[in-house]
Parts: C-alpha cells; sequence; structure tokens
C-alpha cells in the first residue's frame, strides 16, 4: 500500500545520509543515541533509520552550521549504559524520571506529549470498562517499557508474574495479537496507533480504543553534562524549529501535540 509517511521516511533517510556526506570540520558532532522505539525511530540497529528523530536530525542539521547531529544506535536497556560512558552525548524522547535519577545529566524539554494507551478488540456490548481491571486478562506489551499501571517497573519477570504478559519488541506484534485473539490488551503509543492505522486502514473496526490513558509522554532531551552543546544552545534550537513551523510539521501527522515550554 502506498503511504506518504513511508515516502517521507524514505527521502529523510536519503537525506539524512546526504547530510553526514557534508563537509563539516567546523561543527561539532553531537550523538544522540537512536533506540528502537516507534514511530520516532524505527530498528537502527538494522540500519534502517527511519522515524521521527531522523527527521528531527534532519531538520536540525539545516538549521545551522554549528553543530552536526548524528545518530548512534543504541537499545532501549543499553542506551543508560552508552549515556554513561559517553558513546552517546544526547539521549532523546526520554522522561527524567525512566531510570535517569543517578545519572547526571541535563534535562531539555522538547515541548511535545504523547500518550501510551490500551487497545481491545471490539466486540458487541465491550465497551470502556473493560480497560478498568487487568485481572484475568492477557496483555500484550512492549519489553522493556516503563508503564505506570506498572509502578514504571520494566522486569520481565515481574510484567509476566503479576499482569500475564506477553513482552514482544514489535508494536505491531502487539496489536495482532489482539486482533487474532491471542491477547486481550495492547498498550501503544497514540503515535504508533495513529500510524498502524494508517497503514492498516481496514483493520480499523476491529479496535476498541481506552480513553483511559496509561501515562502521558512528556519528552525530554537528556544531555550529558560534558556534551558537545549546552542545553541552552539545544534549547534554543528547538524554538528556532517551533517558530518556523518544523516541529508541527514532524510531529502533528503522528497526534504528538506541541505543548508551550516554559
Amino acid at each position: 500500500m502506498f503511504s506518504p509517511r513511508r515516502l517521507a521516511a524514505g527521502l529523510t533517510f536519503w537525506a539524512l545520509g546526504s547530510a553526514w556526506c557534508i563537509p563539516a570540520s567546523a561543527a561539532q558532532m553531537v550523538r544522540i543515541g537512536a533506540a528502537h522505539f516507534p514511530p520516532y525511530t524505527v530498528r537502527p540497529e538494522q540500519g534502517a533509520d527511519t522515524g521521527l528523530l531522523p527527521q528531527l536530525i534532519v531538520a536540525l542539521n539545516a538549521l545551522q552550521t554549528d553543530y552536526q547531529f548524528v545518530l548512534v544506535p543504541t537499545s532501549i536497556p543499553r542506551r543508560f549504559r552508552d549515556f554513561e560512558q559517553g558513546r552517546v552525548d544526547m539521549a532523546i524522547f526520554e522522561n527524567p524520571d525512566w531510570g535517569w535519577q543517578e545519572i547526571p545529566h541535563v534535562a531539555v524539554d522538547l515541548g511535545l506529549e504523547d500518550a501510551e494507551i490500551f487497545v481491545a478488540q471490539r466486540e458487541p456490548g465491550r465497551g470502556q470498562a473493560y480497560f478498568t481491571d487487568f485481572k484475568g486478562k492477557r496483555l500484550a506489551v512492549f519489553s522493556g517499557y516503563h508503564y505506570a499501571f506498572a509502578h514504571f517497573n520494566p522486569d520481565p519477570k515481574y510484567m509476566v508474574e503479576h499482569f500475564n504478559a506477553t513482552l514482544t519488541y514489535s508494536h505491531d506484534s502487539n496489536l495482532l495479537m489482539v486482533a487474532r485473539g491471542r491477547a486481550d490488551i495492547a498498550l501503544v503509543t497514540r503515535s504508533y496507533l495513529s500510524d498502524f492505522l494508517v497503514r492498516n486502514a481496514d483493520m480499523a473496526g476491529q479496535f476498541l480504543v481506552s480513553e483511559r490513558i496509561d501515562q502521558v509522554y512528556h519528552h525530554y532531551a537528556l544531555l550529558r553534562p560534558k556534551a558537545p552543546i549546552t542545553g541552552e544552545a539545544f534549547s534554543g534550537l528547538l524554538k528556532r524549529l517551533r517558530d518556523n513551523g518544523q516541529m508541527l510539521k514532524i510531529f502533528e501527522p503522528y497526534r504528538i501535540d506541541i505543548t508551550p515550554v516554559p
């Protein structure tokens, strides 16, 4: 199926690769950790650097010549170690409460909000009350994620024992498990569900989407204290992208809210 988003992602990947080829001897390189967190970053470890983060990097590099932002593949569990050891200068689309409390960092408010929601199979008579209690229900969740309903404990053993959870590394798989009756409830980000339904419009009628929100993702960038760019400078670049409309252009199609930054 033709998808404008897939075309945009392909063009973004091409543009990102092209940007890396441009000599930038005067620019300071800023390495951003890219963990698989769809639709923000999709499978960087396989070389398929698609998603919203590459689009943001293209916009940042086109905006100025003082810094050259590049992606460094990492993973959800490994990103803390890569950050502490200086392999990356920045962790992005993060929250300071997600295990970062003891790691020195500078937090920069991205002015972006997403949400984690519950999705079940639509059945006659089933309504929003279905999402009130998980007892006796089979959950499909993304391995390594911090969920509010689980007290932000991402430990796989804890999730399996307390919530009868199946853990995967694919939101698509989790939604398909619900559609095929192999799981009762899947948790996905609102942005990912939006993209999934664009790619699978014929399945929209199969899903009951919760009004209940597990958590609101208020996104931050976390910078190492000795990163090549300061929090103040990065915040200034983001403001310029908000002012010129690039932030809205990148994130609004995925139902990610642009919020005021203090």
